[in-house]
């Protein structure tokens, strides 16, 4: 049997790519039995972020069946072969635990993907996909990034992917932000990490609108903004200079017939659209309207490599502690195998012999 995980990422796709397979957190369970039916896989773990979607399993062979899982996550048939990468044993787990501990996430260091990992095996683990492999890895994971967060300095100032895209829009206005309206559509973690990094900023007018009003309400209370309606945020937007959007939405939220007519209300004033979710809520289309500036989260890259060089001197401090770690629980699960080779050596009670051969009955 083999280790493997199998996946694309920011590194690999382009956003229109990953929104493609992305898998909204509720699924999770739902998928997972899909691909561990159709792909002949013993234990799978299924982990989806704006930033990646990653199969781990243990299957008898890895072999060409890659692609058509990946397939299996989306109704087209789109050829994921060029964006993927597989990784066997003990590579395997060295990327779970890089993951895991925020060492290969577009913001290097960020917390948040620990939770998305954490979150994922539970799931997995519930819904009976798991079994003494996968479980003791991604428990090692869990173990190996709260090591590195504790340990190392390489968490020192990260920040998320929400917090990026206010440091994107105090670039576009610098000392004015405080004095723009910014409106948050979507009140998840990253909209409330955007709303939170929008305080620390010193921003007074923050307009935030979620399905739940009374989310909404919530978050816009506890930063002093003010809560909108889902149904009347495009209103809202003829008074917003910068707009960032991150529901879990699978569908479009914004088009650009929606745009065009609130930049007529606007006057054509400038409009800064920043859709940091996956799949994404605005219409790509949207970019090609006069005075709209549209960013996605893959243009956040930029900003987040200045942010890199920053930790790059833990880093090698943090991939000692993932390669200590990695040949521990490799060392466990060889031990595992042997034990399993040992006992299917040896006749176990209730067995009965067919001939030459021992068998469970």
């Amino acid at each position: 049997m083999t280790l493997f995980v199998a996946g694309l990422s920011y590194k690999t796709a382009p956003v229109e790519v990953r929104e493609q397979i992305a898998v909204p957190p509720a699924k999770l369970r739902c998928f997972g039995c899909r691909l561990k039916i159709s792909g002949d896989l013993s234990e799978v773990v299924l982990l989806s972020t704006c930033n990646r979607v990653e199969i781990y399993g243990i299957a008898p062979r890895v072999d060409g069946r890659i692609n058509r899982l990946f397939q299996s996550l989306t109704t087209g048939a789109t050829d994921f072969r060029p964006h993927l990468y597989v990784k066997e044993g003990d590579e395997a787990v060295r990327h779970l635990f890089s993951v895991a501990s925020g060492l290969d996430s577009m913001v290097l260091g960020e917390t948040e993907i620990t939770g998305q990992v954490k979150h994922a095996y539970q799931t997995a683990k519930e819904a009976g996909l798991t079994g003494g492999h996968l479980n003791r890895v991604f428990q090692t994971a869990l173990q190996t990034a709260k090591r590195i967060r504790t340990g190392t300095q390489i968490g020192r100032g990260a920040t998320s992917v929400g917090s990026v895209a206010v440091e994107l829009a105090e670039k576009i206005f610098g000392p004015r932000l405080t004095g723009q309206t910014i409106m948050i559509i979507g009140a998840g973690k990253m909209g409330e990490a955007c709303v939170r990094h929008l305080a620390k900023k010193g921003v007074r007018s923050v307009l935030v609108s979620n399905r739940s009003i009374e989310r909404a309400q919530e978050l816009a209370q506890e930063f002093g903004g003010r809560a909108i309606g889902f149904d009347q945020f495009l209103q809202a937007m003829v008074e917003t200079d910068i707009v960032v959007s991150s529901t879990g939405c699978p569908q479009t939220v914004l088009h650009r017939l929606d745009l065009e007519a609130v930049m007529r209300a606007r006057r054509q004033r400038p409009l800064f659209l920043i859709d940091i979710a996956v799949p994404r809520d605005i219409d790509p289309e949207a970019q090609f309207l006069e005075n709209v500036y549209l960013y996605n989260i893959d243009h956040l890259e930029a900003l987040v490599r200045e942010n890199v060089r920053h930790r790059e001197q833990e880093l090698a401090l943090c991939r000692a502690i993932v390669d200590e770690q990695t040949a521990v629980v490799m060392a466990k699960l060889n031990l595992i195998k042997e034990k399993a080779y040992d006992l299917c050596l040896q006749p176990q009670p209730g067995w009965v012999f067919c001939g030459a051969v021992a068998c469970g009955g």
